[in-house]
C-alpha cells in the first residue's frame, strides 16, 4: 500500500481521535509574517484539515494539500480553507504562491528531497517553511504505558520514521540562519471510545484479527486503571521546526 492511501478507511477514526495544537504552535507559525489577512499557508498532508481549521481561524487563508480522497471527504467545511489534491512533492500550486508551507504530523510520509524542493518552489522569498508533530511525554505514566502498549503491537517502524523525517527537515541546508525549533506542552483528554479511535487512527497498528483484538483488551484495561471521571490524559509535546528562506529565495 502507498503511502498516500494508508490512512483509506481511517478517516472517520482520524477525525474522533487524533489530538489537535495548541496555539502556542501557531503563534510561532505565524510570527512576524505579517497581517494574516495577507498571508497564504500550504497545509502540506492536511488529513482530514485538524490544522488547517487552526490555521484558517487566524484570518489566514489556506491551501489544504491531501493526495488521499477519503480523507478530503471527511473534513468539515471550513471558511478560508480550500482543499487541493495533489501531494507535498507534487502539489500544482504556483511558483512563489505561499508565505508558509507546513506540514503537520506528516512530513515522514514524504519523499524529504523532493518534498522540500517543492517548498522552496511554492514559497515566496522571505518565507518560511515549518514541520510540527505531536509526540508522547512517556514521562507520565498513562502516556508511558500507552507508548509501551504501541511499541508491542506496531506493524513497522513508523515512529523512526517520525523521528527521521524531522531531522531531515531540520539539516535542510536552504533555511536561511538554520532551523529554529520549539516545543510546548499538549495534552489530548480522551473517553474510552476517543482511546479506541485513537488506535484506529494509527496506521502501524493492527486493524483486524487476533492482533488487534488482543490491542482492544489492553487498551480497556489501561483505559480502566488510568480513566478519572471517564477520561484519560495524554500528555505529548508539540515539537515545531522552522526554516525560513532568504529574501532571494535561498
Amino acid at each position: 500500500m502507498s503511502f498516500t492511501e494508508r490512512f483509506t478507511g481511517r478517516a472517520d477514526a482520524y477525525v474522533a481521535g487524533r489530538p489537535s495544537y495548541p496555539d502556542a504552535a501557531i503563534d510561532v507559525l505565524l510570527a512576524n509574517l505579517g497581517d494574516p489577512r495577507d498571508v497564504v499557508v500550504a497545509d502540506l498532508g492536511a488529513g482530514t484539515g485538524i490544522s488547517s481549521r487552526l490555521l484558517a481561524a487566524r484570518g489566514v487563508q489556506v491551501l489544504a494539500v491531501e493526495p488521499n480522497a477519503a480523507m478530503r471527504d471527511a473534513a468539515e467545511p471550513c471558511d478560508g480553507v480550500e482543499w487541493v489534491d495533489g501531494t507535498a512533492e507534487a502539489t500544482g500550486l504556483h511558483e512563489a504562491s505561499v508565505d508558509l508551507a507546513a506540514a503537520f504530523q506528516a512530513f515522514h510520509w514524504f519523499d524529504a528531497r523532493k518534498a522540500l524542493d517543492e517548498i522552496v518552489r511554492i514559497v515566496r522569498p522571505g518565507g518560511r517553511a515549518a514541520v510540527v508533530y505531536n509526540e508522547r511525554d512517556e514521562s507520565d505514566e498513562f502516556t508511558g504505558a500507552y507508548g509501551a502498549l504501541v511499541r508491542t503491537f506496531a506493524t513497522d517502524a513508523t515512529e523512526r520514521r517520525r523521528a527521521d523525517g524531522l531531522s531531515a527537515f531540520a539539516a535542510f541546508e536552504g533555511w536561511h540562519g538554520g532551523p529554529r525549533r520549539t516545543e510546548i506542552r499538549n495534552v489530548q483528554r480522551l473517553d474510552r471510545d476517543g482511546l479506541h479511535s485513537r488506535v484506529r487512527s494509527t496506521s502501524y497498528l493492527p486493524q483486524a484479527g487476533a492482533a488487534s483484538e488482543s490491542l482492544r483488551a489492553d487498551i480497556d484495561a489501561l483505559f480502566d486503571r488510568h480513566a478519572r471521571e471517564g477520561r484519560i490524559a495524554m500528555v505529548l509535546t508539540t515539537i515545531v521546526v522552522c526554516g525560513d528562506l532568504g529574501a532571494d529565495g535561498a
